[in-house]
C-alpha cells in the first residue's frame, strides 16, 4: 500500500471521502512526517499538529453524519507565515513580529479551513517575502530536500516560499500556500520539482496577508501536480469585499475542466528570453517543452516582448518603493517588537526597533524604496518605472492577440548552494529574470517540473496566460506534465537523507 504521505490533494480527499482512510489518520501521518523532518529542513517556523487533528476530527464527524465534504476535506496543508492565522504566531519570518498572534484569520486561510483543510503549521520564508533563496529568514535557513549526487552541500529551496516548496517536495505536506510578488511561488517550485501557480492579480484576497508590494503580491497554490494546484486554487480564490483589489468574478471549476489537448491553441515563444549565456540545460528543457506542446497539438509561434529587458530594474524600483511604505507600520508602537533604549524619545524608539527587528535584505529594500520615492528622485525613478511597467503589460496584451499562452523557463538555473549568491544582491536578484514580467503585468503563470539537469536537480517550465485565463495556463501545464513524466522518472524525487 502507498504511504499516506506520498499522496497529493486529490488522492487524500477522495480516499477520505470513500473511507479508505480517515482524515485523522492522514493528519497523524503528516504530523509525524513534519516532526521527523523539521530538524533537518527547518521548513516550519511553528508547527500546529493540534490544528491538523482538530480539522481532521471535524471532517471525520461530517462524513460519519453524511454531510457534504469540502474541496479540501481531510487534507492537511502548510501555511506560509505571511498569512494571518487566528491565535497562531504570524511573523513574516521577521523578529519584528515575533510573538504576534493575530485575533483574526486571513481570507485565504479561512477559505481553506472552510473547504475542510487543516493546518500542519506556519512555513518558513524569506523575511517579509524578500529573497530568492530562503536565506533572509530570522528563524534560520530552509534546507532543500534535494542534494546533488554524492554531495552533501545544502541547497536553496528557492524563495520567498522556500518553506512551502521544501515541505511539499519532501512529502511532509501534500500542499502549501505561497505568495508571489516577483516569482516567489514559481521559482521555488522549479528548484524543488513541484508545481506552483500564481493566479491573475486579484483572484485571491490579500486581506490578512502581510504586505510586501501591494500592487504585485498574490497568493497561490503549491502542490505535487497540476490537478492538485487547480483544486487548491479553487478553494483559495474568490471575491472579498475587504480587499479593494479583489476580482468580483466567479471562480471556475478549474480541476473539472482540465484538458491536456492543445489542438487549435497557439503557444508563444518570446525571442527576448533567449538570453546570452543561457544555461544549456535550461535551454534544452525549454526546447523539450516546445516539442511537448507541439506533440499535444499546439502551434508554436515566435513572439516579441520588447520591453522584457527592462522588467528586472523596473521591478526592483517598484517593489522596494511599495515595501518602504508598507513596512513603515512596524514602529514598535502597536504590535510586535519594541526596542526602547533608556531615556529614548519616539524617534529613537522607531530607529532602535527597526534596527533590531529588520534583517539586512529588508533594510536594503526599504532604503532603495525610500530613495526612489524621495522628492528629488521620484520622477526620475518611480514615475519612469511605472511607465515602463505599462509598456511591459502592453507587450503581453499585444502578444496575446496572436497566441493563447506563452512558454518560457521558470528560472535561469537549477538550485544553487546556500551561501553561493548571498554576498552579491544583484546576482541574487537575477534569479527573478524570467518570472518578474508576468508579475508586473498581473498575469496568471505556473511552473511545472520539466526534468533534471546534469547535476540531477529539477528544472521548471513556466506557462504564462491571459488575465483571468487560469484554465488555459493549467491546461497547457497539464500537457507539459503528462509528457515530462517527471514523477515517473528514475530519481526525479529527492532521495531521502533527512
Amino acid at each position: 500500500m502507498t504511504n499516506i504521505t506520498d499522496l497529493g490533494i486529490a488522492a487524500l480527499r477522495d480516499g477520505v471521502a470513500k473511507g479508505a482512510f480517515s482524515a485523522t489518520e492522514v493528519a497523524t501521518a503528516f504530523n509525524a512526517a513534519v516532526e521527523a523532518a523539521q530538524p533537518a529542513l527547518n521548513a516550519f517556523i511553528v508547527t500546529t499538529p493540534e490544528k491538523a487533528l482538530e480539522a481532521a476530527a471535524r471532517v471525520d464527524a461530517d462524513r460519519a453524519a453524511g454531510k457534504p465534504l469540502g474541496k479540501m476535506a481531510g487534507v492537511p496543508i502548510g501555511m506560509k507565515d505571511l498569512f494571518a492565522t487566528r491565535d497562531v504566531q504570524t511573523t513574516a519570518a521577521s523578529k519584528i513580529l515575533e510573538g504576534f498572534k493575530p485575533q483574526y484569520e486571513s481570507t485565504v486561510s479561512q477559505k481553506l479551513w472552510d473547504a475542510g483543510a487543516g493546518m500542519l503549521g506556519k512555513l518558513n520564508l524569506d523575511q517579509f517575502a524578500m529573497g530568492s533563496s530562503n536565506e533572509t529568514s530570522a528563524f534560520g535557513n530552509v534546507i532543500s530536500p534535494w542534494r546533488r549526487p554524492n554531495d552533501t552541500t545544502p541547497l536553496a529551496p528557492g524563495g520567498s516560499s522556500g518553506g512551502s516548496s521544501a515541505a511539499v517536495a519532501a512529502r511532509i505536506a501534500p500542499a502549501a500556500t505561497g505568495t508571489d510578488t516577483g516569482g516567489s511561488i514559481r521559482q521555488p517550485a522549479a528548484f524543488t520539482g513541484i508545481s506552483g501557480i500564481k493566479p491573475t492579480y486579484g483572484r485571491c484576497s490579500r486581506w490578512g496577508v502581510v504586505a510586501f508590494a501591494s500592487s504585485l503580491d498574490q497568493a497561490g497554490a503549491m502542490a505535487h501536480d497540476v490537478t492538485d494546484c487547480a483544486i487548491m486554487l479553487e478553494a483559495m480564490a474568490g471575491f472579498d469585499p475587504k480587499d479593494s483589489t479583489s476580482l468580483n468574478m466567479p471562480v471556475p471549476d478549474w480541476a473539472a475542466a482540465l484538458d491536456a489537448d492543445m489542438k487549435g491553441k497557439k503557444v508563444g515563444i518570446p525571442r527576448e528570453y533567449r538570453l546570452d549565456g543561457m544555461d544549456p540545460d535550461v535551454a534544452k528543457s525549454w526546447d523539450d517543452g516546445i516539442a511537448w506542446l507541439k506533440d499535444a497539438g499546439a502551434e508554436i509561434v515566435e513572439i516579441s516582448l520588447p520591453h522584457t529587458k527592462y522588467a528586472l530594474p523596473t521591478y526592483y524600483i517598484i517593489a522596494p518603493a511599495e515595501a518602504s511604505s508598507n513596512l513603515a507600520r512596524y514602529d514598535g508602537v502597536r504590535y510586535g517588537l519594541r526596542d526602547l533604549p533608556e531615556g529614548a524619545g519616539l524617534q529613537d524608539m522607531y530607529a532602535a526597533t527597526r534596527a533590531a527587528g529588520f534583517g539586512p535584505e529588508v533594510k536594503r529594500r526599504i532604503m532603495i524604496g525610500t530613495y526612489v520615492l524621495s522628492a528629488g528622485f521620484y520622477d526620475a525613478y518611480y514615475t519612469q518605472a511605472q511607465k515602463v511597467r505599462t509598456l511591459i503589460a502592453r507587450d503581453f496584451t499585444k502578444a496575446f492577440e496572436q497566441v493563447d499562452v506563452i512558454l518560457v523557463p521558470t528560472a535561469p538555473s537549477s538550485a544553487f548552494a546556500l551561501g553561493e549568491k548571498s554576498a552579491d544582491p544583484l546576482e541574487m536578484y537575477l534569479n527573478d529574470v524570467f518570472s518578474v514580467p508576468a508579475s508586473l503585468a498581473g498575469l496568471p503563470a505556473m511552473s511545472v517540473p520539466a526534468g533534471l539537469d546534469r547535476n540531477g536537480l529539477p528544472l521548471g517550465l513556466q506557462v504564462i496566460g491571459k488575465a483571468f485565463d487560469e484554465q488555459g495556463v493549467l491546461n497547457a501545464s497539464l500537457a507539459l506534465e503528462q509528457r515530462a513524466q517527471f514523477s515517473a522518472q528514475n530519481g526525479s524525487r529527492p532521495e531521502k537523507w533527512w
